[in-house]
């Protein structure tokens, strides 16, 4: 047996012992020669010339061939990168069957390399390209050059002197100012760990010298359209960023401006219903009269009221209302709420039922709120119900009083059981109202720790209920 090594043993053993700095040195000057003779190429081709342009294209695959030799020998990037090869031939494919137009995305693009030839090369094939191109010849330079000016694409080389690319990749991606913009990394090396390591770091897109200009142009086009997509959303999110500040101004200052409007309407108002009453007890009127007055006294303490419901509901929505905890008594509270809609039920012909048990034990709340809270849900009832029956009944459930008001009224659909607790909801255009009530039981309920709840069924009533935390505040 011989001890000399096979060819494919000296093969392997020179691609173990060649550096990624003599590789990078041998296909640096071959990129040199396959781009400057791509270029003039074109450039005989325009003028006609076709003796010249076919000298360069030998030299260009002359180029090309010793490529292949040092990628043979001295590499396996082929059989590592089956995707990114893959990728490669379908953007070819793609660009080749897409003819140029005037349309294609254009860009202001940083080009990045310590090899003036190098810079030279791409920024004279990315001016063809129609792009705007400046370049930096070193990482630092790189770094000054994008704090002064705007971006859309960074094509920068990995292995300069001082800060290599991976340093300057780093650096623009733990930027804010600078993550945005998509950079391109180039090398003269295929090596798989590399790709890797640019992806990972948040490279866009991985590229070897020489550049194939069909390639190049393919792989720029869609990094530069990516890039439009993202600022265009950017934008947008900015735009609607700015609008939805701009109306919550505008939100506050109506507030504002309605607060002041009805804290200025409530003293002239309580002045005129004041006025009003006074004029019930004078003697002189008639019976026509007194009738009058009363309907103005009537509908001025409604407007009040209303007045008032806004403002409450205003404060609870704001947490600025402050609730006056003190021992409640359940059968105490429905009494006392019972005989303000008395009158109520009497000229609509409603039954009012109660059913409180008598050992039911105090509970901290707000006294004022919670009895309101169920004239507003008794007051609704007897007013939907008519010739009915209205019960108002109090229950222990565990730690809380479960306070209920149901009707036999003539039930609310299901689809609208959220908004009537909104703020001026309405069920249709038949109930008038402010749509103000309920917002207010809710919102009491709420700042007690509480839950109010509804529950209808059309033609056969409809209950509402709601709980508060019966524990020691």
């Amino acid at each position: 047996m011989s001890s000399q090594p096979n060819a494919e043993s000296a093969v392997t053993a020179g691609r173990t012992n060649l550096s990624p700095q003599l590789l990078h040195d041998l296909r640096s000057p071959l990129n040199h020669i396959i781009g400057y003779s791509e270029m003039l190429t074109e450039e005989a081709e325009g003028q006609r010339r076709e003796g010249f342009a076919t000298d360069l294209e030998k030299i260009r695959a002359a180029g090309h061939r010793m490529l292949a030799l040092i990628e043979e020998n001295f590499t396996s990037v082929r059989e590592a990168l089956p995707v990114l090869v893959t990728r490669e031939a379908e953007l070819l494919t793609q660009a080749d069957a897409t003819p140029p137009s005037s349309d294609d995305v254009r860009g202001h693009l940083l080009v990045v390399d310590d090899d003036a030839a190098n810079r030279e090369v791409l920024c004279r094939r990315l001016e063809r390209q129609g792009h705007e191109v400046q370049t930096a010849r070193s990482g630092l330079d790189a770094m000054r050059i994008l704090s002064e000016g705007a971006f859309d694409l960074v094509l920068l080389d990995i292995m300069m002197p001082e800060m290599d690319g991976y340093e300057v990749l780093g650096r623009i991606k733990s930027d804010s100012r600078l993550e945005h913009i998509p950079v391109i990394m180039i090398s003269a090396l295929n090596e798989l760990q590399s790709v890797v390591r640019c992806i990972e770091a948040g490279a866009e897109d991985y590229l070897t010298k020489p550049f194939n200009p069909t390639l190049l142009k393919a792989r720029i086009g869609a990094c530069l359209e990516k890039k439009r997509g993202r600022d265009r959303e950017s934008a947008l999110f900015e735009q609607l960023q700015s609008n939805y500040e701009r109306l919550q101004e505008l939100e506050r200052q109506r507030d504002d401006m309605r607060n002041m409007i009805v804290h200025d309407l409530r003293t002239p108002l309580t002045a005129l219903i004041v006025g009003i009453e006074m004029l019930e007890t004078d003697g002189t009127l008639s019976g026509t009269q007194q009738e009058i007055v009363a309907i103005a006294t009537g509908g001025g303490r409604t407007l009040l009221g209303m007045i008032n419901d806004l403002l409450d509901v205003e404060k609870l929505e704001s947490g600025s209302a402050q609730l006056q905890y003190d021992a409640v008594d359940a059968a105490t509270l429905v009494a006392g709420a019972v005989t303000q809609v008395a009158f109520l039920a009497e000229e609509s012909r409603t039954t009012l039922v109660t059913e409180v048990p008598a050992d039911l034990l105090p509970f901290p709340g707000d006294e004022k709120k919670l009895s309101r809270t169920l004239v507003n849900l008794i007051g609704n009832a007897i007013k939907f119900t008519g010739a009915g029956t209205v019960t108002v009944s109090a229950n222990q459930e565990s730690d809380a009083i479960r306070f209920a008001v149901r009707d036999t009224g003539e039930g609310i659909p299901a689809e609208s059981f959220g908004r009537i607790f909104e703020k001026f909801g309405q069920l249709d255009s038949r109930r008038v109202g402010t749509g103000l009530g309920l917002a207010f039981c809710k919102l009491a309920v709420e700042a007690h720790g509480g839950r109010i709840m509804v529950e209808s069924t059309i033609g056969a009533g409809s209950t509402f209920s709601f709980t508060i935390p019966a524990g020691v505040r």
